[in-house]
């Protein structure tokens, strides 16, 4: 029996859209699939050295109302969904709905980026970054993380073009 393969892309670069493919990456991986992920434009953040700059744009982002990760149960009940003019508006409001994430993240046991990325490389979950966008936005290699390759859109379909599963994250 061949072994099943799982290719991504990922083009976002915010905390929560980071969650995605680490997340379906070591899943497949620990199934026992072959898997890359295939880091482009904005997701090229999720395989830099320092994930410290990881935030969540709650702008713009209609699904994003969260409740509260403290406080009385009534008042974690509360949904807590804001217009975008307001959030626009509300200067530091991404860095306290960066924080209130983070805080549910650790309140809910979820495992961190830097662990999920960690798990992933460990279960030879290969990085690739695409070479182009490194380029265009004037990265060096020595901002990302060891073990990763550099390629471009054809690296990706040579692996993506033979695989049970192809995702676009």
């Amino acid at each position: 029996m061949d072994t099943k393969k799982m290719a991504i892309i990922a083009t976002k670069g915010t905390l929560d859209w980071a969650y995605p493919p680490f997340i379906l990456a070591s899943t497949a991986a620990a199934l026992g699939y072959e898997t890359q992920i295939f880091f482009t434009f904005y997701g090229l953040q999720l395989v830099r050295k320092d994930l410290s700059g990881l935030k969540v744009s709650p702008l713009g982002n209609p699904g994003m109302p969260m409740k509260m990760p403290f406080g009385p149960k009534w008042f974690k009940e509360i949904s807590w969904n804001m217009p975008n003019a307001l959030q626009a508006l509300i200067p530091g409001y991404e860095t306290v709905a960066t924080g209130l994430m983070k805080q549910t993240i650790r309140n809910c046991g979820v495992a961190t980026i830097p662990e999920l990325r960690e798990l992933c490389y460990e279960a030879d979950v290969k990085f690739i970054a695409c070479q182009m966008t490194v380029d265009l936005f004037g990265f060096k290699t020595s901002d990302f993380i060891d073990g990763i390759e550099y390629g471009g859109a054809a690296t990706f379909f040579e692996f993506a073009g033979e695989n049970d599963i192809c995702l676009f994250i």
